[in-house]
């Protein structure tokens, strides 16, 4: 929240005087102008923010400015914070205009009269406090009028004092900024839709690439089955392409914050000095890799492997931005909040080209990119992973200067379980048996796609499992409920048109309780937590075949 100083503040700056000593006043110099609309073009210099006057009353009514109250277009209001409730005393015609109230209907009551049901709690907070306070404050609220109608105000408050400080009055003035308000709205959601643009033709550009080297290369395989060595270097190829898509989903989800974490409580230090060696590699001979690390450094929890990609992602940037060569720093540091140590700062410092404005406003929109080669994708990837571990990307840069940019993570709180990241935790009970029990586990699995369905029986089938397999949840269900021998269930988890994996997972405990679940997908929200309280066990899409298996061979806790 933004507020005016405190009253013993004001009395010791510099003050405007008027009418001979009359009133005086003190400037707002650019502050208090919070989130509320500025109607001078920028925060205000020159208005005042708190006054002081040598007669209290609002009898005298006889003047210029009282005239020039009544016939300005900006409503005003006082009220008498001296009384209970801190009621209207005072209102222009400009403010009955607004509202479509009666002067009879306003003095006497209290401002929250303006107030409705969409009206921003926080935001009364702030005003109530500042109120509490004696400071002045700034905000867009939205009100209501008399009928109902809603409409952004622009709310200015500030407090009247007399000469020795005692507070007689609240001075309010209001703007409607409905229509701007509703402009900017519009804006920013013209601003998404283009994002979004960019994000789609991006992505299917990329992907059809590869999808191209995926198919031309089954191709080739196809008809090359009677020369061995040529099918399996296409297929190589298909492969390689395959895991390439794979990485690029990965990037986007960590660019829409959907990608499921696994942090652990790490030391940033740490994991920068054992991850330096692949850094100095990657930057090559030109660059100049200098670590400028803090000791003494608390722990914080975070996925290691996505930090490692996101501090990889930031310094391919300040190579590229350095083609003949430099310094690049890596750096820690420990930013303290009010009572106690609150975040880890890590920084990569280069002394590159640098970015203008323009282009640092950009710099984190998915495939946005300067370079000529490369995706966009690498500090979008970086902002969705800060701000997915809960913390905040922070970017400098100056042409000519070189860049600096922080991601900032808040230290692992005192047994902190990591809900919503954590591993996989099994079931302790052995896999349920029955009649129809051979020697062979068996596997349940439930996809909606046909290829990966049919994919994944024929890997779990090759490693000697027992497979089952259904194309909706209700299919697995029934085949539950008859009786079918089942010692783990493989189940997708986005099922469009019915049952979803995870309700199937809630259903299949409540039949068979020590029922061993993997679940996979390509799409991690709101994953923790979910059946009976247990986490998952979860399996991220796309994913290879030997990570199945450990999987599967892991949780059934037999080796085949």
């Amino acid at each position: 929240m933004v507020v005016g100083p405190k009253k013993e503040q004001t009395r010791n700056r510099n003050v405007e005087v008027q009418g001979g000593g009359q009133s005086y006043g003190v400037r707002a110099d650019g502050e208090i102008e919070g989130n509320a609309y500025e109607p001078m073009g920028s925060p205000g210099v020159n208005h005042w923010q708190a006054t002081y006057i040598d007669r209290d009353g609002l009898q005298d009514r006889g003047n210029i400015f009282f005239a020039a109250v009544e016939m300005t277009r900006m409503p005003m209001v006082i009220t008498d914070p001296r009384q209970p409730d801190n009621p209207i005393v005072f209102c222009n015609g400009a403010f009955l205009d607004l509202t479509q109230y009666k002067e009879d209907d306003v003095v006497g009551r209290n401002c929250r009269l303006l107030q409705g049901p969409q009206t921003d709690r926080s935001t009364v907070d702030e005003v109530r406090k500042a109120v509490a306070e004696q400071r002045a404050v700034a905000v867009d609220i939205l009100n209501y009028k008399a009928d109902g109608t809603p409409f952004w105000n622009a709310l200015f408050i500030g407090p009247i004092f007399d000469q020795d400080g005692q507070l007689l009055y609240f001075f309010a003035s209001q703007m409607d900024v409905t229509e701007r308000r509703t402009s900017q709205e519009s804006h920013l959601q013209a601003q998404k839709m283009e994002a979004i643009g960019q994000l789609t033709a991006g992505m299917a550009h990329d992907f059809n690439n590869l999808l191209q080297v995926i198919t031309g290369n089954l191709e080739v395989a196809l008809i090359s089955l009677d020369k061995p060595d040529m099918a399996r270097t296409a297929l190589e190829r298909a492969q390689r392409a395959a895991m390439r898509a794979g990485k690029l989903t990965q990037q986007l989800l960590t660019f829409a914050r959907k990608q499921r974490l696994e942090p652990k409580a790490i030391n940033i230090n740490t994991l920068v000095v054992e991850f330096s060696e692949m850094l100095v590699r990657t930057l090559g001979e030109k660059v100049d890799l200098r670590l400028d690390l803090r000791p003494g450094l608390p722990l914080c929890y975070l996925d290691p492997t996505h930090l490692e990609m996101a501090l990889l992602n930031v310094l391919i940037n300040a190579r590229d931005a350095m083609p003949d060569g430099g310094q690049v720093t890596v750096g820690t540091a420990i930013v303290r909040g009010e009572e106690r140590i609150s975040h880890v700062d890590l920084c990569v410092v280069d002394k590159g080209t640098g970015m203008p404005p323009e282009v640092l406003q950009r710099a984190t929109e998915p495939f946005f990119t300067t370079k000529g080669p490369g995706t966009g994708l690498g500090l979008a990837m970086v902002h969705g992973f800060v701000q997915q571990s809960h913390g905040r990307l922070e970017i400098d840069s100056k042409p000519g200067e070189g860049t600096t940019v922080r991601m900032i993570f808040p230290v692992a709180d005192n047994g902190q379980d990591g809900a919503g990241g954590a591993g996989p935790e099994l079931d302790a009970t052995t896999p349920e048996t029955d009649a129809m029990a051979g020697s062979r586990p068996s596997v349940l699995v439930v996809e909606d796609n046909d290829d990966v369905r049919e994919l994944a029986e024929s890997v779990l089938g090759m490693a000697g499992y027992a497979v089952l397999a259904a194309a909706s949840g209700e299919q697995a269900l029934d085949l539950l409920r008859e009786g079918a021998r089942v010692d783990m269930l493989f189940t997708d988890v986005i099922m469009p048109g019915g049952m979803n994996g995870l309700q199937l997972v809630d259903e299949a405990r409540r039949l068979r309780p020590r029922l061993q679940v993997l679940v996979t997908t390509g799409y991690m929200d709101e994953l923790p937590g979910r059946g009976q309280g247990q986490r998952l066990n979860i399996l991220a899409k796309p994913y290879k075949h030997g990570d199945l298996l450990e999987r599967v061979e892991a949780a059934l806790g037999k080796e085949v």
